[in-house]
């Protein structure tokens, strides 16, 4: 029942978030929503931002779980944007408000998860010293986190699927060398 009531708490916040800004959304709006007391919301949450943070910090857990191989860089930003594009709304009210710093950590750790999956899972088999393969890692990581907190600022209105698609047609190999050269480096210093 415990995880029944947790949930509703946390879909009809998300719901109502996807229906006003967060600064007008009180604890009484979530506990009519949903059919509990305020006492209910307050057994399980001291208060909105920890309700909001333990959203963002189980929706960066749940794309850590479900993402545990990653096949193309492609999948890295589908697996990173997959919330958001779900709930645009809600995302762009979170964005927007005081407790934008947390929802860019959490964003920044599935980043950095999502990437080290895919980059690790290509290297096998290859020679690329510790160092280089954390500056790879830290590259896309850049890249795709960027991407996204532009696409944020933008107001989410681009396809950023579409724009990322062809950014990878663009620079399409890059990766491939980037490791070559590493490879190659690694032999001249051996």
């Amino acid at each position: 029942m415990a995880n029944f009531t947790k949930k509703a708490i946390r879909d009809s916040f998300v719901k109502l978030l996807n229906e006003r800004p967060l600064s007008q959304i009180t604890v009484r709006d979530i506990v009519d929503d949903c059919g509990v007391n305020r006492n209910t919301f307050y057994y399980y949450y001291r208060d909105l931002p920890q309700l909001l943070e333990t959203i963002v910090d189980e929706e960066a857990q749940r794309i850590i779980r479900e993402h545990s191989t990653i096949d193309s860089i492609e999948d890295c930003l589908n697996a990173i944007i997959s919330f958001a594009l779900d709930n645009r709304k809600a995302v762009r009210h979170i964005y927007r408000s005081t407790n934008r710093e947390n929802y860019e950590q959490h964003l920044w750790r599935t980043c950095e998860h999502v990437v080290t999956t895919y980059v690790d899972g290509i290297l096998i088999g290859r020679t690329v010293t510790e160092q280089d393969r954390k500056l790879i890692i830290d590259y896309l990581k850049c890249v795709c986190f960027g991407l996204v907190i532009g696409w944020l600022e933008e107001g989410m209105k681009a396809d950023i699927q579409s724009r990322f698609h062809r950014i990878c047609e663009l620079r399409q190999g890059d990766f491939e060398n980037m490791i070559a050269q590493c490879e190659k480096q690694n032999e001249e210093f051996r």
